[in-house]
């Protein structure tokens, strides 16, 4: 299983640096150089863990930390603060603002993996489900795991290959995504189906999960190529 990382940093060296050995280390990792931009992912996508520096531009590393704990999907998320401020009442205001732990710039790297692993490791036995295996489209919340969504229009159950179809899309987001690469990673050799099957699954998607499925913000068709995804 990869946990999905957020990684909030403006200095490209140590952000870049981060992703990297994340990734290395078979982690996910998502990377903005704002809080601003981030709380717009943030205000319809899980993750496992939040890295955030304080001096952003823009609003604060703590003023994001507590938009987080206002949201009902990260009220549980850990969150590990970098900084360059060293003093005692800086972290004590970062940790009683809902910061789960602090770590001062310059950092060594395995430092930095060891306390991820460590927080990660604690607050996934008080969630009831990872990061990746949940996806958020408008109000609707969807479990990958028991396949139930709900949402707005109530509580139903998906089929196996809705779900397939919709964590294909939910991995390629604002990607144009061709019938044929569709078919094939969703559906495999086992059947024969044809491109008129995929354009049935998104008309019940956008049922489903879109406000006005005549004009749809999330399952969108791209002329002669496939549809595209978009979560916000």
């Amino acid at each position: 299983m990869k946990y999905k990382i957020a990684v909030v940093e403006d200095n490209d060296l140590i952000r870049n640096m981060v992703k990297l050995n994340l990734e290395k280390n078979d982690y996910r990792v998502q990377c903005f150089l704002d809080g601003e931009s981030f709380m717009e992912q943030a205000a319809y996508e899980p993750y496992d863990l939040f890295i955030l520096d304080i001096l952003l531009p823009g609003i604060s590393g703590l003023e994001v930390l507590e938009k987080l704990r206002k949201n009902q999907i990260h009220a549980l998320t850990p969150v590990l603060m970098l900084t360059v401020q060293n003093q005692v009442q800086n972290k004590i205001k970062a940790l009683n603002r809902g910061a789960d732990d602090y770590l001062v710039k310059p950092f060594n790297m395995e430092e930095l993996l060891a306390r991820i692993n460590a927080l990660i490791r604690r607050s996934q036995g008080r969630r009831t489900i990872p990061a990746n295996q949940v996806l958020i489209i408008g109000d609707c919340r969807i479990n990958f795991s028991s396949r139930i969504c709900r949402g707005g229009k109530g509580e139903f159950v998906l089929s196996e290959k809705e779900i397939k179809l919709l964590k294909y899309f939910s991995l390629h987001p604002g990607q144009t995504l061709r019938r044929a690469d569709i078919l094939e990673e969703v559906w495999g050799m086992d059947v024969s189906p044809t491109p008129r099957t995929i354009d049935n699954f998104i008309l019940k998607f956008r049922k489903l999960f879109e406000t006005n499925p005549e004009n749809p913000k999330h399952f969108i068709s791209v002329r002669n190529q496939g549809y595209r995804f978009e979560v916000s």
